[in-house]
C-alpha cells in the first residue's frame, strides 16, 4: 500500500474536537479527509456517501452513539474499517465498541503519530489498539479466566508435520488445530497478514486460509474480537 492514500471520515459531536481532527489529518501526507460527521447518525449517511476506508469515531454522540454507528457502518460496508477516538477508555465503552466491529480504540489524548499508527494498523488488517487499551484488555481478560473447552475434531485438514509446532498442553478451545491458536497468538500481537506469513515462512494464502478456519471456529466477526479471545483463553505467545 506504498503510497496509496487513505480516505478518511471523522465523527465527533464537539465541533473544536472534529474541526481540529480534521485540521490534523489534512496536514499529513497520504490521508484525505472525506467528510466529517456531527453524530453516529450522519456518520451512517457520509459512509453511504463517500466509502471512506477508515471512520474515526467518537462514542458520546446524539441521535445514533458511536457504538451503533459502528454497527451499522460494518454491516453494511464492512471494507470500512472504525477506528474508535473518545474521551473513555471504561470497560462499558471499550467492549461493546470492539464487538460492534471497530479495529482501533484510542483515546482523544492520543497524539497525531498515534492516530496515524492506528490508522494505518487497521488498513493493513491488524489491529489499531492504544497501548493503555491493550493493558485494559488484558486486565479485564485476567480478571474472569475461562477453562479451555474439551478439544473437538477439526473438521480440515491438518497442516503438514513440518509446518506444526509442538501441542500445547491441556488442548485447545473451539477444536482449534495448533498452528491456527498460533496464527491467533500472532493476531493478539498485532500483526498483519504479511508480517504473519513472513514469521511462520508460509504463504499469504495459507494464512488467510487459517484465519478463515479459525473465525469460523471460535465465532468472531473480526481481528478485534479475535485478539479478545485469544487473550481470554490464554493463547498467546506461542512463538518462542
Amino acid at each position: 500500500m506504498t503510497g496509496a492514500v487513505t480516505r478518511v471520515l471523522v465523527a465527533d459531536d464537539q465541533t473544536v474536537v472534529r474541526e481540529g481532527i480534521v485540521m490534523l489529518l489534512g496536514l499529513l501526507p497520504g490521508i484525505e479527509v472525506v467528510g466529517a460527521a456531527a453524530d453516529g447518525e450522519e456518520a451512517v449517511a457520509l459512509v453511504e456517501r463517500h466509502h471512506p476506508d477508515v471512520v474515526l469515531m467518537d462514542l458520546r454522540m446524539p441521535r445514533v452513539d458511536g457504538v451503533e454507528a459502528t454497527r451499522r457502518i460494518r454491516a453494511a460496508h464492512p471494507e470500512t474499517e472504525v477506528v474508535v477516538l473518545t474521551t473513555y477508555a471504561d470497560d462499558d465503552s471499550l467492549f461493546p465498541a470492539l464487538q460492534a466491529g471497530a479495529r482501533g480504540y484510542l483515546t482523544k489524548d492520543a497524539g497525531g503519530e498515534e492516530i496515524v499508527k492506528a490508522i494505518a494498523d487497521v488498513r493493513a488488517g491488524a489491529a489499531g489498539l492504544s497501548p493503555q487499551v491493550q493493558r485494559r484488555l488484558l486486565e479485564r481478560l485476567a480478571e474472569k479466566p475461562v477453562q479451555p473447552a474439551p478439544v473437538q475434531p477439526a473438521p480440515v485438514q491438518p497442516a503438514p508435520a513440518a509446518e506444526r509446532p509442538a501441542a500445547r498442553p491441556g488442548g485447545l478451545p473451539d477444536g482449534l488445530t495448533v498452528r491456527e491458536a498460533e496464527v491467533l497468538a500472532l493476531i493478539a500481537e498485532g500483526l498483519s497478514n504479511t508480517e504473519i506469513a513472513q514469521r511462520l515462512f508460509v504463504s499469504q494464502a495459507t494464512v488467510k486460509t487459517h484465519i478463515n478456519n479459525l473465525f469460523a471456529k471460535t465465532a468472531v466477526r473480526d481481528r478485534a474480537q479475535a485478539v479478545a479471545y485469544a487473550f481470554r483463553h490464554g493463547i498467546t505467545g506461542m512463538q518462542q
